[in-house]
């Protein structure tokens, strides 16, 4: 099975430098890649100080891990930190971060990459987060007894991990120095397949979207925009999405409630901006508006990377794309401010969107008849949406402290920073 594994590795780096000619994104993940051991070797020049690894998939990811990253800078001053994506998204957008001392992107993960880059970077320990298993670096970090974790983890009985054709590499789970879950139900799994290596903590998002919504945003153009009107603030969303978004908007405005509308894509490529812009032409961009402008629009596109989860905290209903692609993307930024969530039916695998549902503080839709009802209710009755809201942000609230004990874990293990 682990030569199965690293030929779609090849196979995958294979077809990525296919797409590069033709694709812009793929285009970035090979560029990114060129001459990157000579790139690390310049930058990471041999030192006493030890060096704490921490990789992240994409930008959502980074978010997931943020907390665990800067908590960790704060209590343990003396460690380099480098930060490694697997994405363009996450790289492109967090290559400046300055709580990281180098940032990079992380090498294919073969045999060869695997072994050269842990003897460039010598880590002292390497944080994964979420789901991030990448097997050749694991088992380098094995064979040179370094500590590693998996941070703010998820595992479901439908994982190849727990299936007979995936027993073979069940075993690099125990190869993590601990396993960091989020709930009850991902370290019962683990421990009835033996692996003992787990603490459950909670979800690291919690703390981050906590730290957020106490943070000031000084930009006065989304008061001016809303100009005491209901807005509905609809984040992440895709093409899909927007299918039943825009026929539910135009309904509304019918119907005489006059909300605003704020759209900010997954994706902020030209391209797509254009596309919703094509789609409602009256559309403002945000990176054009200004204080004479925003007060007349009814729609507003964030044509930038960001703010998303800054911007919550004006709306009154918030809808979550992703729920009619692959998985709904992070409700837990939107539901922090007390207001009702409302998503697409592809949510199983997230609990949030679970235990929203069962508190009356989150809501999955499927047609463009139930979004206009659901938005209508909460827009026409301010009691039942305050209760909602009010709902979502108290199990907000309940999740806070997961980065506390990863941090506390981390010191038993590396010992005092001091």
């Amino acid at each position: 099975m682990k030569g199965f594994y690293n030929l779609s590795i090849r196979l995958y780096g294979l077809s990525i430098l296919i797409a590069s000619f033709f694709n812009e994104k793929a285009g970035k993940w090979r560029a990114g890649r060129k001459d990157i051991f000579i790139k690390l070797q310049e930058a990471i020049q041999v030192s006493e100080q030890p060096l704490a690894w921490f990789h992240c998939a994409s930008l959502g990811e980074f978010e997931q891990g943020r907390p665990v990253i800067e908590t960790f800078r704060k209590k343990f001053p003396a460690y380099k930190i480098l930060l490694t994506f697997f994405s363009p998204s996450g790289y492109e957008v967090r290559k400046d971060y300055k709580e990281a001392d180098y940032v990079f992107y992380l090498p294919l993960d073969t045999p060869p990459n695997a072994k050269m880059f842990i003897e460039i970077v010598k880590p002292t320990i390497a944080v994964f987060i979420k789901y991030e298993f990448w097997f050749n670096y694991l088992t380098e970090l094995k064979k040179r007894s370094i500590a590693s974790f998996l941070v703010s983890a998820k595992f479901r009985d439908d994982q190849y991990f727990f299936k007979n054709t995936g027993r073979s590499f069940r075993k690099y789970l125990r190869f993590y120095t601990t396993l960091f879950v989020q709930d009850e139900a991902s370290e019962a799994l683990l421990k009835e397949f033996r692996i003992s290596n787990v603490v459950l903590c909670g979800d690291t998002r919690f703390d981050r979207v906590i730290n957020i919504s106490q943070q000031p945003f000084p930009n006065p153009l989304f008061q001016i925009f809303k100009n005491k009107q209901p807005l509905l603030l609809c984040g992440s969303t895709w093409e899909e999405d927007e299918k039943l978004i825009f026929p539910v908007y135009a309904n509304l405005i019918r119907l005489g409630l006059k909300p605003k509308l704020i759209i900010a894509p997954h994706e902020v490529s030209e391209a797509r901006i254009k596309s919703i812009q094509t789609k409602y032409p009256t559309t403002l961009r945000f990176s054009a508006a200004t204080e004479n402008n925003t007060a007349p629009a009814n729609v507003m596109v964030i044509d930038t990377i960001g703010v998303l989860s800054y911007l919550y905290r004006f709306a009154d209903v918030a809808y979550i794309g992703g729920g009619f692609g692959k998985g709904i993307h992070n409700l837990t930024e939107a539901a922090v401010y007390g207001i009702p969530v409302l998503f697409g039916p592809n949510y199983k695998k997230f609990i949030e969107a679970e235990e929203l549902i069962k508190k009356g503080g989150g809501f999955s839709i499927s047609t463009t008849e139930g979004l206009e009802a659901k938005i209508k209710k909460l827009l026409t009755d301010p009691d039942y949406r305050k209760t909602c809201g009010e709902t979502g942000a108290s199990y907000i609230l309940s999740g806070k402290g997961a980065t506390e004990k990863i941090i506390s874990k981390l010191e038993e293990i590396l010992g005092s920073p001091h």
